[in-house]
């Protein structure tokens, strides 16, 4: 952005200019000459802006203006102050005067016969008033807005004082620090006092004007106290000490030594007294500091009205001119954002075709999601959500799975029963054939045994995988449809309908699988042939234990470990053959069957997901809008819901709002582009 002109000088320029020591220490006091002259023409277009932006209510949209905000303690002189610089009456009495932020906007009338203009803002309307009733105005405008009594209110009050000789400023006037709430105030009056304030100084684009009494030491002011907590160099605050005709003694070491971190500056001022005339009381300012022994040691830069008119003014000059082009930007990224934010709202639906056809888009939008986490294991709509990381999730499902049913798959026996459930199981099954032969009802008899004390665990598989999936899928289809609340309800019910479905055909699904493995024994891998090989490769072993009673009693086999053999001996070498054989070929087996159970159920799986997002789903929730029992669903998308049409109502206010902002701005840019030519 182009550097900020005032009045045809460039920023950088205006800094060359003489400062308010050396300029102001010649101050005119003449009757009618007004306070500030040099710069009211320079910087009036910027204040304007600054102003009419405030009017606009630009800082709820999170805008901080540069503004002068006067603070201090409870009968510090803040009011005096004031009507110094406005050359008007303000409200005067016991307790806090300024119940409100007095909002003081001041325009110099150049011409001199043009009569005062002054009115109020609040509530929306503006009240003429004049220099005779604006104290009395003031007062009933409060009483309108903080209430009748003796409490506070944070909504503004609006003065624009239009006088001739008062310096081109906008202050606002904050209630006085009170730490003792007196008859008819609030208990917590203090901390009601304390947040407005801090509301007001905290910003860096506030300038803090300190208002001390000379009467006190600086450093116990409670309003000392809170401009340091947000301005702790001082950076950003000037102080105006009041009353020094009434305590000479000690004020010029107080500012001059400065021991509070005033960095704007001190300057000290007398309170008008009595009936004097505001002309009058300048000119016995000017006395009181040429002539008093004490005071006049003070720099003639740190004293009088004009002074401090004059160092408010330069100081809001350089303050908004530092802080108008960053307003600019902040106000065009906000409209940007807000308008980005209304075009990603749902448009208002009028009609049923649109309604169905927004319907179509959401279930289209929800697909697109749910192939992405649940298939393609894509989860950049949800980086930072790890349970919509889904295909990580379900393979984890899986696996816990596997191991579940591999422990399973730890053998038996080494405990000193090894073959003993074979054996009994042989005893049972013999019968009149050819010796030497395992009979397959034998080996049948073991493997279902085995398949059923792992049949609940395919099962409980599926119910934790799609319970997790109707999860996941309600999620999505409740984000994509949060825009239409009136559709939840519908949609929600659509997703438990579906999973349930497709939980049923599942659970189904896997006990066929296991009724599959129980009913007989087959397999085409030759990983079976392989093991089972291997693992009779300690036959000879086990029967050279058998028969030689001096060899030890421990037989070491690949997958069972050391195992106790020797009370096997009391058996028919034929029975402990059979049983050995068919113990290996079960082992052998039992690998293949969990290897196929694990396979199975992921295949199935994936087959499940892919027909539930590519086919199913659409069906379930169009069936579901449109259904007789529970339908309706796209005639009330027709309806925008409260919430919606709120968030609708704020972006359009705060769009127009910038915008009437960005005329504002755009306007005071010509005006300088002007005036710069």
């Amino acid at each position: 952005m182009a550097r900020l002109r005032l009045g045809g000088m460039e920023e950088n320029e205006e800094k060359k200019v003489d400062s308010p020591a050396r300029k102001l220490s010649g101050v005119s006091c003449d009757a009618h000459a007004p306070l500030v002259s040099s710069y009211n023409d320079r910087i009036r277009p910027l204040l304007d802006a600054v102003d009419e932006l405030r009017r606009l209510k630009v800082m709820q949209e999170g805008i901080q203006l540069p503004t002068i905000v006067v603070v201090g303690d409870q009968s510090s002189g803040k009011s005096s102050v004031l009507e110094s610089l406005a050359g008007i009456s303000l409200p005067r009495g016991q307790g806090i005067c300024t119940r409100v932020p007095l909002i003081m906007r001041l325009q110099n009338l150049p011409d001199r016969l043009l009569p005062p203009e002054l009115h109020l803002e609040f509530h929306g309307k503006t009240v003429p008033s004049d220099e005779t009733h604006v104290s009395e105005a003031i007062n009933l405008a409060t009483d309108e807005i903080a209430g009748d009594g003796k409490g506070i209110s944070q909504t503004p009050l609006t003065l624009v004082v239009k006088k001739n000789g008062v310096p081109d400023l906008t202050m606002v006037d904050l209630p006085g620090i009170t730490r003792v709430p007196v008859h008819g105030q609030p208990q917590d009056i203090y901390e009601q006092i304390s947040n407005i304030i801090m509301e007001y100084i905290k910003p860096e684009e506030s300038i803090i004007l300190n208002v001390l009494s000379a009467t006190v030491d600086f450093p116990t002011c409670e309003s000392i106290r809170m401009s340091q907590q947000v301005d702790r160099t001082g950076q950003r605050t000037l102080a105006v000490v009041t009353k020094a005709d009434k305590a000479p003694e000690g004020l010029y070491e107080k500012v001059t030594s400065d021991d509070v971190n005033i960095g704007l500056g001190y300057v000290c001022v007398r309170n008008r007294i009595g009936e004097e005339s505001y002309n009058e009381a300048r000119k016995e300012e000017a006395r009181l500091f040429e002539a008093h022994p004490l005071l006049a040691r003070i720099d003639k830069s740190m004293v009088g009205i004009p002074v401090l008119a004059q160092r408010l003014v330069h100081v809001q000059a350089m303050i908004i001119s530092k802080c108008l082009p960053d307003i600019v930007k902040k106000i065009n990224d906000k409209l940007n954002a807000n308008l980005s934010e209304l075009k990603r709202m749902p448009r208002h639906i009028s009609s049923v075709a649109e309604a169905m056809t927004t319907y179509v888009q959401v279930i289209g939008l929800s697909k697109e999601s749910l192939k992405k986490i649940l298939m393609r294991g894509e989860f950049g709509e949800y980086p930072d959500d790890k349970e919509m990381h889904c295909t990580a999730r379900l393979a984890e499902l899986l696996n816990n799975y596997s191991e579940q049913l591999h422990k399973s798959a730890v053998v038996d026996g080494t405990d000193g029963n090894f073959l003993m459930e074979e054996i009994r199981v042989l005893e049972e099954t013999k019968a009149m054939w050819l010796p030497n032969f395992v009979p397959r009802s034998a080996f049948l008899a073991v493997l279902q045994t085995k398949v059923n004390k792992i049949s609940d665990t395919p099962v409980e598989l599926i119910a934790k995988v799609w319970n997790y999936i109707e999860k996941v899928v309600t999620e999505v289809l409740m984000h994509h449809c949060e825009n239409y609340p009136q559709l939840h309800s519908s949609t929600r019910r659509a997703a438990q309908n579906l999973v349930a479905k497709m939980k049923d055909k599942s659970t189904e699904r896997v006990l066929e699988m296991v009724d599959m493995e129980k009913l007989t024994d087959y397999t085409s891998d030759p990983e079976y042939m392989t093991l089972w090989s291997k693992l009779m490769e300690k036959n000879n072993v086990f029967t050279e234990i058998m028969n030689d009673y001096s060899e030890p009693t421990t037989l070491d086999i690949e997958g069972f470990g050391e195992i106790e053999v020797g009370h096997l001996r009391a058996f028919p070498k034929d029975i402990r053959d059979q049983a050995f054989d068919m113990k290996m070929r079960i082992t052998a087996y039992w690998k293949i069957v969990l290897k196929r159970l694990v396979d199975s159920m992921a295949l199935h799986l994936l087959l499940s997901i892919r027909n539930l997002v590519g086919r199913d789903m659409e069906m379930e929730m169009v069936s579901e809008v449109m259904s007789p029992d529970h339908g309706g669903g796209i005639e009330r998308m027709l309806e925008e819901s409260p919430p919606v049409s709120k968030k609708r109502k704020r972006l359009q206010k705060s769009v127009k709002l910038l915008k009437d902002s960005q005329k504002v701005i755009a306007m005071i840019m010509d005006k300088i582009a002007i005036s710069a030519d």
